[in-house]
């Protein structure tokens, strides 16, 4: 026999030796071995993770935010589901969070900033459905006392807040419509509202929930006041008819006086997630939290518009987020937030 071949038979028996070695240190009912353990921030952030549901809202002083963090109240539960109201610049800004932000699966968004969308993403309607149908935001007009019409603010300085708000993308909108031709600043409220005071600043435009807490707990001179702003086709489109009361501000407005004015419709929208994705089954979760425990929003301690929030309230030219369809169709009699 050559040395190489003895070489490899030599080596072929050590290797078999040790086979048999091992075999016999281990006995069939041994228990397998021992293998290393998880690790426990691995476990942690697997758990976190699971059911999490990122909410866009909008900015710190803003109604949506405000209406985001409500609803993550209501909806959380521990390792069950984790809702996170996101701060963000405002009403437009949700609207390309939802479209292109990861981890963004819903947001609060005004219905007339989805028209913005429509040229530059055509197929906007098959990407963002809706869950619920909010209530409006009011749109304030409030000017100083020698303003005594919408035409006397012709070429005068308005605030429309800063850029992204609602105020700062509805308002001017709402001011194309209706003809104004203004001089628009878009710096934050609380600094145009001290201006409008001092007389630099004619008018400021809010675009939020009433009643707004610089209006009812403000102190203001006599003449200040809110326009009226009637309804006519040239909102059909979007808006809503809305009005403004004492009930709303005892101080600027006189017992039994009413206001006319226009809203614009909030919506808590979805991305629309294909089915069986780990996004769509989050979603469906989501909306099972929140439609099952709708009734607690309308609790002390939350919007008092929660009482007005129809569950079945269609939103036109949007379809509905699926599963939210399929539990309306599973409590047909269901009463819980319908409006009153």
């Amino acid at each position: 026999m050559s040395l190489s071949k003895l070489a490899f038979t030599v080596a072929l028996a050590l290797v078999g030796l040790q086979l048999a070695a091992n075999a016999q240190s281990r006995s069939p009912r041994d228990p397998p071995a021992p293998t290393a353990p998880r690790n426990a921030d691995t476990t942690a952030k697997e758990r976190i993770n699971a059911w999490t549901v990122g909410l866009a809202g909008g900015l710190i002083e803003g109604a949506p935010l405000r209406l985001a963090a409500e609803i993550a109240r209501v909806a959380n539960e521990e390792d069950k589901l984790h809702v996170i109201p996101i701060v963000t610049t405002g009403a437009t800004e949700n609207v390309n969070s939802l479209l292109y932000l990861k981890g963004v699966d819903a947001a609060i968004i005004n219905m007339d900033a989805l028209d913005e969308y429509k040229a530059q993403v055509p197929s906007i309607e098959k990407r963002i459905v809706y869950v619920l149908n909010l209530f409006p935001a009011e749109l304030h007009v409030f000017v100083r006392p020698e303003i005594k019409s919408l035409d006397d603010l012709k070429g005068k300085k308005v605030n429309f807040n800063t850029q992204g708000t609602a105020a700062a993308y509805s308002g001017p909108l709402i001011f194309s419509r209706l003809g104004l031709n203004v001089e628009k600043m878009f710096i934050p409220h609380q600094v145009a509202l001290q201006q409008m005071k001092s007389g630099e600043i004619a008018a400021v435009v809010f675009i939020t929930s009433k009643p707004v807490d610089a209006f009812l707990k403000g102190r203001w001179d006599d003449g200040f006041k809110f326009l009226p702003i009637e309804y006519d086709p040239r909102f059909e489109d979007y808006y809503l008819p809305s009005s403004l009361d004492s009930k709303d501000y005892p101080n600027l407005v006189p017992a039994g006086k009413r206001i006319a004015t226009i809203a614009v419709p909030t919506i808590l929208a979805a991305y629309n997630w294909q089915p069986q994705t780990d996004r769509y089954r989050r979603m469906v979760r989501f909306v099972d939290h929140l439609f099952g425990r709708l009734d607690r929003l309308q609790s002390a301690g939350f919007d008092t518009k929660w009482k007005d929030v129809n569950l079945r309230a269609s939103v036109p030219t949007l379809a509905r987020f699926g599963p939210a369809q399929e539990w309306l169709d599973r409590s047909p009699s269901a009463t819980v937030g319908l409006s009153r």
